[in-house]
């Protein structure tokens, strides 16, 4: 029969694993994002990513995407919620305010969220080399190279980071998680945004999504040990 003192052992242990897990994550999500890049740079997701990206236009025309044309107006509307200069200027005011209120290390953490989400977005973006998709004519303006999203993973890592400092100053619960479902819906439709417009291809999204959140998790487990408890 298990003792006293073996059941708080197994108590500690479950403890120590639970606090173990988010750090082992993103050692975990390392191979399998260089696994899916690595998919990519030969092209063997290139076939299903034409097919879903086909699917979404008219099929005796490819310049037409499906639906009303009050959704493609709303998608690049949406779609701008993930740029860069959007991004920033959400940034730069949160700093600010975090330094109003005497919270440097907040700041720094959402700093880190976005300058860092761009850095890895556009080393990758050169090291993959991936064109844009060309099997449908794209509905905005793009310049850079397709893999991955810069849209999906820059904003990820941002409203992600945004939402953990966020939630420093919420008491409820349920206000925490419905602020993390909101960011999550702001994600899926950017990033959705991307493939309906023409712009990339779905497996850059969803690299973007995958990678913006290991660098957004990278970075709290980074800070957390620095940030200040909520007032």
């Amino acid at each position: 029969m298990k003792g006293p003192l073996d059941s708080t052992r197994v108590r500690l242990n479950w403890t120590s694993a639970l606090r173990a897990a988010p750090i082992a994550l993103p050692l975990l999500a390392v191979p399998l994002l260089l696994h899916l890049a690595i998919e990519v740079r030969e092209g063997d997701t290139l076939g299903w990513d034409q097919a879903i990206l086909l699917s979404l236009r008219h099929a005796d025309d490819v310049t037409r995407p499906v639906g009303p044309a009050w959704l493609g107006t709303a998608m690049v509307n949406y779609t701008s919620l993930g740029g860069v200069a959007v991004l920033l200027l959400i940034v730069l005011a949160t700093v600010g305010f975090l330094l109003i209120g005497r919270r440097p290390v907040d700041a720094l953490f959402v700093s880190a969220g976005l300058v860092g989400g761009w850095l890895c977005s556009n080393a990758l973006k050169i090291w993959i080399a991936r064109p844009r998709p060309d099997v449908v004519t794209h509905l905005v303006s793009v310049a850079d190279a397709s893999f991955p999203s810069g849209h999906a993973m820059v904003s990820t890592a941002t409203y992600l980071t945004l939402a953990a400092v966020l939630v420093r100053f919420l008491r409820s619960p349920a206000q925490k998680v419905y602020v993390f479902m909101v960011v999550g819906l702001l994600l899926c439709t950017i990033g959705l945004s991307r493939i309906y417009l023409g712009v990339h291809y779905p497996t850059d999204v969803f690299f973007g999504w995958f990678a913006g959140s290991v660098w957004a998790l990278t970075c709290w487990l980074a800070f957390r040990r620095f940030l200040s408890p909520s007032t």
